[in-house]
């Protein structure tokens, strides 16, 4: 089972399945199967460095080469999946992301911000980022047309133009 599908308890995450509970650093903490045992060493988890900047949660895989970009001014809307890679997106938007990942493109008189992220060859993640003083409707309008210029990526992709 994930850890993902888990459970925080105190200062540990605990599995939802078999209910082992690891510390921060990885190691078990806790089986409630065998209540007198002591886990040992070498039971454990991987870990990653872990930052919140700006809204935006940054996981660090591995040793991080510096600090995560700042988006000061910009509000995290929401994080979508795209079954394309970043030149699919960059294709659909008619835009180039910059060093950091962060792509401007404008729907309408709305401009939206992409934080692109590759997966795999042909998975992005997609975070869209908003100006912090947007109203409820064109958060809504943007989130619409994020979910419109994932779909474009994807048949870019399905049609392999990129």
């Amino acid at each position: 089972m994930r850890l993902s599908y888990g459970f925080v308890r105190g200062e540990s995450l605990s599995c939802i399945y078999h209910g082992w509970s690891y510390t921060q650093a990885g190691n078990c903490l806790r089986i409630p199967a065998h209540p007198g045992l002591t886990p040992p060493e070498t039971i454990r988890v991987a870990t990653h460095l872990v930052e919140e900047a700006n809204g935006v949660i940054w996981v660090a895989v591995g040793e991080p080469e510096g600090q995560p970009p700042s988006f000061e001014g910009l509000v995290p809307l929401r994080s979508l999946t795209a079954h394309a890679g970043i030149a699919d997106i960059e294709a659909t938007t008619g835009a180039k992301s910059d060093a950091s990942g962060l792509l401007k493109t404008t729907q309408g008189s709305q401009a939206i911000w992409l934080l692109l992220v590759q997966q795999e060859h042909d998975r992005t993640l997609v975070h869209v980022l908003l100006d912090g003083d947007t109203a409820p409707a064109d958060r809504i309008s943007a989130s619409r047309a994020a979910e419109s210029l994932r779909r474009s990526a994807e048949d870019l992709r399905a049609r392999g133009s990129a």
